[in-house]
């Protein structure tokens, strides 16, 4: 697998110039570069433009992680120990000079710029290339374009809606209105989706498929309250019985799950020729691990996870305030490491007094000093991320090529339940979506029972999401979607008690959101942060101070 896309991109590397965006969304020709005058000669020409889209989607914009990978660190989910723009973000400190914002904003354009080259060239090439390559690559080229887009609006709202090459006398934009873009990206993943195969085979293994276009489609739809549409497009995906659920959940975020039978789309990596690499391992991984521990997960996450009953914490008799971690939901232990477990072979105590720990990787098990108390950059919160940290990359934590999921078989299922329940459709099939996810093998989790009025049913849901899809990205998107961004990112964030346990369960809302105001020893939790959250300005980011002093018809978002 790891051979397809980039033996191609190696190639692709003399095509970087091709016109991109170097500031904002304004395409550039450079004098050293092909142009539309003198590329697209062949097919082969083609192909490797089109190969070259995947590599520029792939773009990592903190600490060489892709986005969806840290982008949960600005939300109640987690947090970022840097002094970053990403905790700006989180902590709602944040301004239009934010660099997080501004990478995404720039690559995302620059990635849509791309595209449009292709798009406007991609005539010339008709004749020398075969339908079916002709037609694929046409169709890749609109996909990776509205997969930017969908993102783009999720996270600044109204943005330019370009679909050519931009000449410079026409280069200053206005926004377009989010529904006018919501429209271009179903329509575009509609007419896309028939000419994209259905799976693709070695080298070409990677590439955008027939269910990935549907499953963006439904994704954009879910995210701004196209619910029939959304429904419509997740179903065609699980219907054409491709895509099934990996049994092993915790495998599947590892090397061992890059071939699985879930993965409807993922961002490729390889370090042959140091083509591509990420460094997650080091930002996610422990310090006994010998990893950085600067993105963490919130307590409010750890207690969100249910009981194996099924039953919220507060409410679960299986809840043992003394032995906190045990008869829970197996998806916490996949999705974080929590004290008393094996993490990277080590075992993983966070209270400031385990001052030694097992380390597993020597046989026989020996006592070491255990950094995950006594360092002073130990995680914060108490805990630490699980999904893509792999033992395999242990001797090179910096240059991970473990692939990153961006698109999986159990969110389609979510997004039908949901779309399903914000319609108050709730058939045998909306049931079915959501248990297939809750009672695949490893998690075994109840059943969801018939019967459900939609308010019941929409937190089940909702809470699915976060026992199923966190730290993948999804949760900004879904506080906005929800509205109730400025009741989960205010006040205290809160990391475990340091030198204790908290004496009872916290209460769990509807939508999953954990009050400690009633919890004994609330005081001794460690307060990470205090965060804000503007109702009026924080339910879009901000758009790049740069790119509205350069185009003034480019109105900025409210409040900024």
């Amino acid at each position: 697998m790891k051979t397809h896309l980039y033996t191609y991109i190696i190639a692709v590397l003399f095509v970087v110039s091709m016109p991109a965006c170097q500031k904002g969304y304004l395409d550039k020709s450079p004098l050293n570069g092909p142009s539309d005058e003198t590329y697209f000669a062949n097919q082969d020409e083609l192909v490797l433009s089109v190969n070259g889209l995947y590599k520029y989607l792939n773009y990592l914009p903190l600490d060489n992680m892709p986005t969806n990978l840290s982008i949960d660190d600005a939300t109640d989910m987690g947090w970022d120990r840097n002094n970053s723009s990403l905790q700006a973000l989180g902590k709602g400190n944040h301004d239009s000079n934010n660099g997080y914002a501004l990478t995404i904003w720039t690559e995302g354009f620059r990635v849509i710029g791309k595209c449009n080259f292709i798009l406007d060239n991609i005539e010339k090439v008709r004749s020398n290339s075969t339908a079916a390559i002709f037609n694929r690559s046409k169709a890749e080229a609109r996909f990776v374009r509205a997969y930017v887009y969908q993102y783009m609006i999720d996270y600044f709202g109204d943005v330019p809606l370009i679909t050519n090459v931009l000449k410079l006398e026409d280069a200053k934009l206005p926004k377009t209105p989010k529904i006018e873009i919501v429209d271009f990206i179903l329509k575009e993943m509609t007419e896309a989706a028939p000419d994209l195969p259905l799976n693709y085979t070695g080298a070409d293994v990677g590439r955008a498929t027939r269910g990935a276009a549907l499953s963006i489609k439904a994704r954009a739809a879910l995210n701004n309250g196209r619910w029939a549409d959304a429904a419509e497009a997740a179903k065609l995906v699980i219907d054409s019985k491709v895509y099934s659920l990996h049994t092993n959940f915790g495998a599947l975020f590892s090397y061992a799950g890059q071939n699985s039978p879930e993965i409807i789309f993922a961002f490729q990596f390889l370090k042959a020729a140091n083509t591509k690499v990420h460094n997650t391992p080091n930002n996610f991984l422990s310090r006994n691990g010998l990893g950085f521990t600067n993105k963490v997960p919130s307590q409010s996450l750890v207690d969100v996870f249910p009981c194996t009953d099924g039953l919220n914490i507060d409410e679960s008799p299986l809840f043992d305030p003394q032995d906190p971690y045990k008869n829970r939901d197996p998806r916490l232990g996949f999705t974080i490491a929590v004290p008393g477990s094996v993490f990277y072979n080590y075992q993983f105590e966070t209270h400031r007094d385990s001052l030694k720990c097992w380390n597993y990787n020597t046989t026989p098990a020996t006592r070491v000093d255990n950094q995950d108390a006594l360092n002073a950059f130990a995680t914060f919160t108490g805990y630490c991320w699980k999904k893509y940290v792999d033992l395999q990359d242990r001797l090179d934590r910096a240059n991970s090529e473990l692939n990153v999921i961006q698109i999986r078989y159990a969110e389609i299922l979510l997004i039908y339940a949901e779309a399903k329940a914000e319609l108050n459709q709730l058939d045998e099939s909306a049931y079915a979506a959501i248990n297939l996810v809750r009672t695949r093998p490893s998690v075994n989790m109840p059943q969801i029972t018939t019967g459900k009025l939609q308010d019941e049913f929409r937190s089940l849901v909702r809470k699915e999401r976060m026992y199923e899809l966190a730290n993948e990205g999804f949760r900004l998107a879904d506080l906005r979607r929800w509205k109730i961004a400025e009741k989960a990112m205010t006040g205290n964030f809160y990391g475990r008690v340091q030198r204790g346990l908290v004496a009872a369960a916290p209460q769990i809302d509807e939508n999953g959101l954990a009050d400690y105001s009633a919890v004994p020893n609330r005081a001794d939790m460690r307060v990470i942060e205090v965060r804000t959250f503007n109702k009026n300005r924080d339910y879009l980011w901000p758009i790049p101070n740069i790119e509205t002093l350069t185009n003034t018809n480019l109105v900025q978002n409210p409040f900024y």
